[in-house]
């Protein structure tokens, strides 16, 4: 550290030193100035953006109560309320730096200033002060007479006593310069790196915000273009109607313009007439023509009328077929007709006579068709309460469609625990973390994502488009699982869970939870005595379904729903009927002597994790890696293989999704140079070939026996993984020589894995075929 002010000269109290001091104390002012400047700034910063976030808060309500207001119209509705969240979320992000700018800026710079600074200047008042006095001492050193030795040795140990205090003082005020003068350089940069991390922070998850939305938007985008055009063709087609319209004649016929026949829905005639009043006076209203003006109309063999067109149809004659009609001529008004009914007459005037002619007409042709209708009132009526069978089925159709077309949403807070957030306890969380499968808040899932992926990522359950096997791997774990393994230990260590609203807790406890762990029961057993007597059972079965493979290579197995050959004791996945397993795997004497699948009290968290991978049971995995189970971790008794490539045994496409999400390494190889894709290119997983491909798995590493998976495939004659591989292949090739590296592909190439992940997560039963037709030789 390069000093300030030298220590040497602080003892000589030279001019040199005091030059020193008066620029050292000139720029510690200068500098007080401007940090009390930059603080107030930075004060007046987040107070306008504390504004900002509020205004915007109140353009963001404003957009979801137009999207309420839209609600019949699905698009808008559904783009205003996905925008709106992810204004909410920048608004999250926003409050978060203002907040982390008054932490590191506003809270730093006033610490130091009050605290160092203020040190200072405490231990520049003494040094002034001892200063005057050593100034003095010398003073009266110097004018006491030579003959006056008592006040000599007086003045002497005066002075003796004022330099001492004063070289005390001043090395204590050296000291004090040179501290500052550094620590002010560290506390600035420690402050400002500080403010830059928080907006490093807050455009990455912006950022990542908006890239999870681009697809929604580009897609919205598509069917705007498409809405433009189709709103200017409906613009020249409703030119073209007015333009007709209008060079229409009408002057002849007005009648047409005044009323309306609606074939469909079984309006013989409507429109406006005026109706006498039915009380003893029979009179028109003159004053006020519109309470005796109203909307006729003749309809189900009935004549009705309404005022306004959400008022309820009064009826007027409940049946056509035992009333007449008549002109009216006695009386002073004109256009005048009468409808008579056995219990009562109306008097009604139309607006003409060709009005009233043809009101005359619409009303006789009513009567006369209501005779010639087939079948009573009461056939009808049995018709209506005996639902037919076209009904039913369009009933179950449209169930079928409400259940094909729910959200990942409702399948995802369907899993108990899920309504609520895992970490908070907030209702109805609309974010999750997708490897360790629980639901989040938008304040928890922020949290999360400062953690990094390699602890949690987070994805929207509205937001985002979720692949099948994701949304099956969310729904296979669920907040109650996960919260048994990472609070096991909560009510003993006394601690509460943080309340929905305490930001600062809540950091601190998620942290604890999944980054330090300190919730987890890390001394309870991983395996049950129960769950050792079904491993046992398995690994019965896995030895069995080895040697069935190897005696019957070419025997026809029966498959099942997943389209893979099951053993007859647990169902798990067999050899396919046409690869030699005596070339794929080691000898059976050997497996059974491995101690993957032997006995034991205790597992450490990797075995644990080995073994739940081959048995499907994801909670032991979540278990597991809470434990600290390194995911990658390799079985040296069984040929190095690791969790993700015994998964691809146990046959189950969530369990490696769980495992890929997880940061498995999707390369990694056993000691026959077989990974993942090698081995479930061999069992006919056609499910897994695609997960693994879309993982970005190595498909041209070969074994010891120098084949890759598509020469297996090939070998197999497994048409679905061939068709996979290559196309795999080729788009690889294509982007290599497109130079597009890093880009996902052509849509063709896109669309073929996104139906293979369907039929794999949704229907397993069409990827039977490569079975099904081994089968039938």
């Amino acid at each position: 550290m390069k000093m300030t002010v030298d220590f040497e000269e602080c003892l000589k109290d030279s001019p040199r030193f005091r030059a020193a001091l008066e620029e050292v104390e000139g720029d510690v002012a200068e500098l007080e100035l401007k940090l009390d400047k930059l603080v107030k700034l930075c004060i007046a910063m987040i107070d306008t953006g504390k504004a900002f976030c509020v205004a915007n808060k109140q353009f963001m309500n404003g957009i979801r109560d137009l999207a309420q207001y839209s609600s019949n119209d699905a698009v808008v509705e559904t783009s205003l309320t996905k925008f709106s969240d992810s204004l909410q979320e920048m608004i999250n992000f926003h409050t978060i730096l203002f907040d982390q700018t008054q932490r590191s800026i506003k809270a730093q710079l006033q610490n130091f200033v009050k605290e160092d600074l203020r040190k200072f200047k405490d231990a520049k008042k003494q040094f002034e002060k001892v200063s005057e006095e050593k100034e003095n001492a010398l003073v009266k050193n110097a004018q006491v007479q030579r003959n006056k030795q008592h006040e000599v040795e007086e003045a002497a140990n005066i002075l003796t006593a004022t330099r001492k205090c004063f070289r005390h003082i001043a090395l204590d005020y050296v000291l004090q310069i040179n501290v500052l003068q550094s620590k002010r350089r560290s506390e600035i940069l420690k402050s400002m790196l500080s403010f830059m991390y928080a907006h490093l922070a807050f455009f990455h998850q912006g950022y990542d915000l908006f890239s999870e939305l681009g697809p929604y938007m580009k897609d919205l985008g598509a069917q705007l273009d498409r809405l433009v055009v189709d709103a200017a063709k409906e613009k020249r087609e409703m030119e073209q109607k007015h333009s007709t319209i209008q060079q229409k004649d009408f002057s002849s016929d007005d009648s047409k313009l005044e009323y309306n026949v609606d074939a469909a829905n079984g309006i013989v005639m409507e429109g406006y007439l005026f109706k006498r009043a039915s009380n003893a006076f029979k009179t028109w209203n003159r004053k006020k023509p519109d309470h005796i003006r109203r909307w006729f109309s003749i309809q189900n063999n009935q004549l009705v009328y309404q005022k306004k067109f959400k008022d309820s149809p009064t009826v007027v004659v409940e049946d056509l077929r035992l009333c007449t009609v008549k002109h009216c001529e006695d009386i002073e008004r004109r256009f005048c007709f009468e409808v008579v009914s056995p219990t009562k007459s109306c008097m009604l005037q139309a607006d003409s006579e060709k009005l009233r002619q043809a009101w005359i007409k619409a009303v006789q042709t009513s009567i006369a068709t209501a005779y010639r209708e087939k079948g009573d009132e009461s056939e009808k009526l049995d018709k209506k309460s005996s639902p037919s069978t076209g009904s039913l089925d369009s009933g179950n159709e449209s169930k079928e469609k409400l259940l094909k077309g729910e959200s990942a949403l409702q399948r995802v807070q369907c899993i108990p625990g899920n309504t609520s957030c895992c970490d908070c306890g907030l209702a109805d969380p609309r974010w999750a973390s997708i490897n360790l499968g629980i639901t989040l808040c938008i304040e928890c899932s922020g949290i999360h994502r400062s953690l990094g992926v390699h602890f949690s990522k987070v994805r929207s359950l509205t937001l985002d488009t979720w692949e099948p096997e994701l949304l099956k791997l969310m729904c296979e774990l669920g907040n109650d699982v996960i919260n048994r393994v990472y609070e096991a230990k909560l009510e003993k260590m006394g601690v509460k869970k943080p309340q929905p609203g305490q930001r600062q807790e809540k950091e601190a406890y998620i942290r604890a939870k999944y980054v330090e762990r300190k919730f987890v029961d890390k001394h309870s057993a991983l395996v049950s005595p129960s769950e050792q007597d079904k491993r046992s059972s398995s690994k019965s079965c896995e030895d069995q379904r080895l040697s069935h493979a190897r005696a019957s290579i070419h025997t026809p197995v029966k498959s099942n729903d997943s389209g893979i050959q099951q053993c007859s004791e647990d169902g798990r996945e067999s050899l396919p009927s046409t690869v030699s397993a005596n070339s794929l795997y080691e000898p059976e004497g050997e497996r059974q002597e491995s101690s993957v699948f032997l006995d034991s009290k205790h597992l450490n968290p990797g075995l644990q994790l080995y073994r739940a991978s081959y048995e499907k049971n994801l909670p032991k995995m979540a278990e597991a890696l809470a434990h600290s189970a390194d995911v990658n971790w390799a079985n040296s008794d069984e040929n190095q293989a690791t969790p993700l490539i015994q998964a691809v045994l146990g046959g189950s496409l969530v369990t490696c999704e769980f495992l890929l999400q997880n940061g498995a390494n999707v390369n990694q190889r056993d000691v026959q140079g077989r990974g993942p894709l090698h081995h479930a290119t061999v069992l006919g997983h056609t499910g897994q070939v695609c997960l693994f491909l879309k993982r970005g798995a190595n498909q041209h590493a070969t074994d010891e026996e120098g084949k890759d998976p598509l020469s297996i495939a090939v070998e197999a004659a497994n048409a679905d993984i061939v068709t996979l591989l290559r196309l795999a292949r080729m788009n690889e090739e294509m982007r290599e020589s497109e130079g597009l590296y890093g880009q996902p592909g052509d849509e063709t190439y896109q669309d073929i894995f996104r139906d293979f992940s369907q039929m794999a997560s949704n229907n397993p039963e069409k990827l039977n075929r490569f079975q099904q037709d081994s089968q039938k030789f």
